[in-house]
C-alpha cells in the first residue's frame, strides 16, 4: 500500500497527500476461494478507514447496517467501496444511489495496467450517477494512466509503490490544450485566428 496518494479535486492543482484508506481485498485467498469473512475490527491494519470490495458489500447487506460494528464506523465515513473492473454498476443503481451519502470514498480498481474498464467505472459515476465525491484509482495504476485517468473522472490516485510520485504529478500539465470534453472541464476550440485555440 502505498503511504501517499496523488489528490486531483475538480479545480484544484494536484498534490500528494498522506493515504488514510486501506484497500481491503475481501478475504480472497491465494487460490482464488473466498475466505471466511472477518470482522471489521481485522481490516484496520492500522487504519481507520477502509474501501470494502463492492460485491462484500453486497453481501453482507451493509446498507441496511445489521452489523454494529460495521453500523458504526460506515456512520463515522470509515467504510467505503471499491468497484471491480468487472462490476456491472449499470445494475445496481439503487444501491449506489444509497451509496452517495455514505461512502465518502469509491475506488475503481484496475487488476493489470492494461485493462481499462475501470476508465469506464469512473465515467459511469461521474455522468450517470454525479457522483461528486472522491473516485480513486486503485491496484495496477501508472504514471503514464494518470492524465487520461484524471480526464475520465478519477480526482484521487493511489500508484503502484514502483512508481515515483514527484514524476507522477508533473504528468498533468504535459498538454495545455484538451480536444475532448471531460467531467473535469471543455475541451478547446479554434477561434476565428485559425493558429489559436480557447
Amino acid at each position: 500500500m502505498n503511504k501517499q496518494i496523488i489528490s486531483f479535486p475538480k479545480g484544484k492543482a494536484p498534490s500528494l497527500i498522506p493515504n488514510e484508506w486501506h484497500v481491503w481485498d475481501g478475504g480472497q485467498s491465494s487460490d482464488g476461494t473466498v475466505a471466511v469473512l472477518p470482522k471489521m475490527a481485522d481490516l484496520e491494519n492500522g487504519l481507520l478507514k477502509v474501501l470494502v470490495p463492492f460485491h462484500w458489500w453486497l453481501e453482507h447487506d451493509l446498507g441496511n447496517h445489521q452489523s454494529a460494528d460495521v453500523s458504526e464506523r460506515v456512520a463515522k465515513g470509515e467504510v467505503g467501496v471499491w468497484f471491480a473492473a468487472d462490476d456491472d454498476i449499470l445494475n445496481q443503481i439503487e444501491v449506489i444511489e444509497a451509496g452517495r451519502s455514505i461512502w465518502p470514498v469509491v475506488g475503481a480498481h484496475f487488476p493489470i495496467f492494461r485493462d481499462g474498464r475501470s476508465f469506464s467505472t469512473a465515467a459511469l459515476l461521474r455522468a450517470r450517477f454525479h457522483w461528486q465525491s472522491e473516485i480513486r484509482a486503485v491496484g495496477d495504476v501508472l504514471v503514464d494512466q494518470l492524465l487520461q485517468g484524471s480526464r475520465a473522472g478519477f480526482d484521487a490516485f493511489e500508484l503502484r509503490e514502483d512508481q515515483n510520485l514527484n514524476l507522477a504529478l508533473k504528468q498533468f500539465s504535459l498538454f495545455s490544450v484538451v480536444t475532448q470534453n471531460s467531467w473535469r472541464d471543455q475541451r478547446a476550440t479554434v477561434t476565428n485566428d485559425s493558429s489559436a485555440f480557447i
